[in-house]
């Protein structure tokens, strides 16, 4: 019980708070997966964790930036969590508890690149011009969609940045293919770490699969707990239902939340 993998809070701390209380003992670190939604710094948000000496790493989702500029700031803005600030795993190979982990946030977007199809941009930098030709949209509605993508989509800059590095977990929002409407590609950039494990949130289910070649994957439900062998140590929201694996893919052991 090192390290514990909390799945999407969506403000719910209250499930985190719950589930610490009744562990003993305690991880050495968590692992936010994303869909954070901080309405406060993540600082004063992970106090549960950070009060009790566990340390928080994180990767953000594509609901960090619902509430705007000023919820993306609670999440990322070093000056409001000097305490959570050297826990962001985005595009980054951290060891944590002698694993190398990586991080990769967001989710694809159409508008940036959506795999199998080619990337329409490739780097933040190109987004401005990219956008500039929309008709119909008013400057500060153009602002707002280049902050959005620029925070919170899967970026391929992010992606080769990553496939050029070594990871044993590959810890993502995003799903890979283990998950029916996740994406091959996450697949092929644990392959290209030689990770041997995905961890995903962002669908608010709890599973673990294999694939053919032994690659595994392990989802995490919303404000759940789980170790890096799949077991829950507390509940959050009621999980919803995985569906039918691809095929490649099967079920390695049933959720114990189902």
């Amino acid at each position: 019980m090192t390290i514990v993998f909390i799945g999407d809070i969506h403000q719910q701390w209250d499930s985190v708070e719950r589930g610490l209380a009744n562990l003993d003992p305690l991880p050495n670190a968590a692992i936010l997966l994303g869909d954070i939604q901080c309405d406060r710094p993540l600082d004063e948000l992970a106090s549960p964790l950070l009060d009790r000496g566990i340390d928080v790493h994180w990767i953000f989702g594509n609901h960090d930036n619902d509430g705007g500029p000023e919820m993306w700031a609670n999440l990322v803005e070093p000056d409001r969590n000097p305490r959570t600030t050297d826990g962001a795993l985005h595009a980054r190979v951290v060891e944590i508890a002698g694993i190398r982990i990586a991080g990769l946030g967001g989710t694809f977007r159409p508008r940036i690149w959506e795999p199998p199809n080619p990337p329409r941009v490739h780097r933040r930098e190109q987004l401005p011009d990219d956008l500039s030709g929309l008709h119909g949209w008013n400057e500060d509605h153009i602002t707002a969609l280049i902050h959005s993508l620029s925070a919170t989509a899967i970026w391929p800059e992010d992606y080769e940045h990553l496939a050029g590095q070594r990871a044993d977990i590959l810890v993502t929002h995003e799903a890979p293919r283990s998950h029916p409407a996740g994406n091959a590609a996450l697949d092929s950039l644990a392959r290209a770490m030689g990770a041997s494990l995905v961890v995903h949130g962002h669908h608010h289910v709890s599973y673990r699969a294999v694939a053919r070649d032994g690659l595994r994957a392990m989802g995490v439900a919303a404000a759940w707990g789980a170790t890096l062998d799949g077991e829950q140590l507390w509940p959050g929201e009621a999980p919803r239902n995985l569906g039918n694996l691809v095929a490649g893919w099967s079920l390695e052991t049933e959720a114990v939340s189902q």
